[in-house]
């Protein structure tokens, strides 16, 4: 798996006392023997799952960490093509979600982020030939402003005449944890307002501009109507987790060979509840103390391991109860974006995933 971490070893007296007050917790989690918080993992038995892939720029070498190459995107397609997957729209894996409705074995959707020209130009040529559901998300002042390296609205328009569902990605696409209450409720409803005005419909999807989002922009997602919210962060989606907080696999020229897509595509969920810390937006306590339980029935979990993003290696993880799994990191995120995968080897070398984005604020 490459992903980047270390192992924690605690060394201050604050660090010593968060670690103290966690144990505590913990100690009354084992004794009343069941999950502090109302809501336990669901067992594997009891979610069902999907791999959302995202995307953003086709063939675009000027931005390799954003893009992928327009040949490694066509060995995306074949893979597809050789049916071992079910490919639907991704409101309709939102909507299987919500209705707690069983989806086939290797359910997988297509996303893209951002409406970039390429995305019309050189992606959606081949995604029409292989006749294959997407979701575009759209931040509108983008368009509004007809930047060279947009979309317009009347391609959009054709797009979304072609098939494509479209979603919301705000107005300004800005870094929304950053941002004011009465700035965030401004950037939905202007971009609804766009969408309304230029495309006849109001999106009921968005995706977090850059992936961040903490327990206030999930609150705002869901009372801005959307029936489901999506970050940046690896993971196999199921319905036994937040639906305003659902994980995608971002593929880019280095993380875009078809060795990753098969082996994501072929992702199971890895269940989890009792999240700590709940909010990922980290304004203290850096780095989190990073904590969950594996839900029941997933089987041995002796190969389960966790990396971060600023980490070369596994980070320590300490196993409290039989299920029960905390994170040590041994240095402190940098400001912006840090990630924690977890993953664990199943049967059929398939793997089980399960990732977290946090946002370290830069004020």
């Amino acid at each position: 798996m490459q992903f980047i971490n270390t192992q924690y070893s605690p060394s201050t007296a604050r660090f010593q006392c968060r670690n103290l007050i966690i144990g505590l917790t913990l100690i009354l989690f084992l004794l009343l023997g069941g999950p502090i918080s109302p809501r336990a993992a669901q067992a594997e038995e009891a979610v069902t799952s999907a791999v959302i892939f995202m995307y953003h720029r086709f063939g675009d070498d000027r931005y390799p960490t954003t893009s992928v190459t327009i040949k490694q995107f066509e060995t995306h397609l074949a893979e597809i093509a050789t049916g071992h997957y079910n490919v639907i729209s991704l409101r309709d894996i939102v909507l299987a979600f919500r209705r707690k409705e069983k989806l086939p074995d290797r359910t997988i959707a297509l996303s893209i982020d951002d409406a970039f020209l390429s995305m019309h130009d050189q992606a959606w040529p081949l995604l029409a030939k292989a006749g294959l559901p997407f979701t575009l998300f759209v931040a509108t002042n983008a368009i509004d402003a007809k930047r060279s390296d947009y979309m317009s609205w009347a391609q959009l328009r054709d797009v979304m005449a072609g098939g494509a569902t479209i979603g919301s990605q705000t107005a300004s696409h800005p870094h929304l944890p950053d941002v004011t209450q009465k700035r965030l409720e401004r950037e939905l409803a202007r971009s609804n307002e766009r969408f309304r005005a230029e495309l006849g419909v109001v999106p009921d999807l968005l995706a977090y501009p850059y992936g961040e989002f903490g327990l206030r922009e999930k609150k705002a997602a869901r009372e801005g109507g959307f029936i489901a919210a999506f970050g940046q962060h690896s993971g196999v989606a199921h319905s036994g987790e937040d639906i305003y907080g659902l994980p995608r696999f971002a593929m880019n020229e280095r993380f875009g060979t078809v060795e990753r897509f098969r082996m994501a595509g072929n992702g199971l969920p890895l269940p989890v509840s009792d999240v700590l810390p709940a909010d990922t937006v980290i304004r203290g306590n850096n780095p989190p103390s990073f904590g969950f339980t594996v839900a029941e029935g997933i089987g041995s979990l002796k190969t389960l391991a966790c990396f971060a993003s600023h980490q070369p290696n596994a980070a320590q993880l300490e196993r409290l109860g039989s299920r029960r799994f905390e994170v040590r990191l041994n240095k402190p995120f940098g400001t912006g974006r840090g990630r924690i995968n977890c993953t664990l080897r199943s049967k059929d070398n398939r793997w089980r995933w399960f990732g977290t984005q946090f946002y370290i604020p830069r004020r």
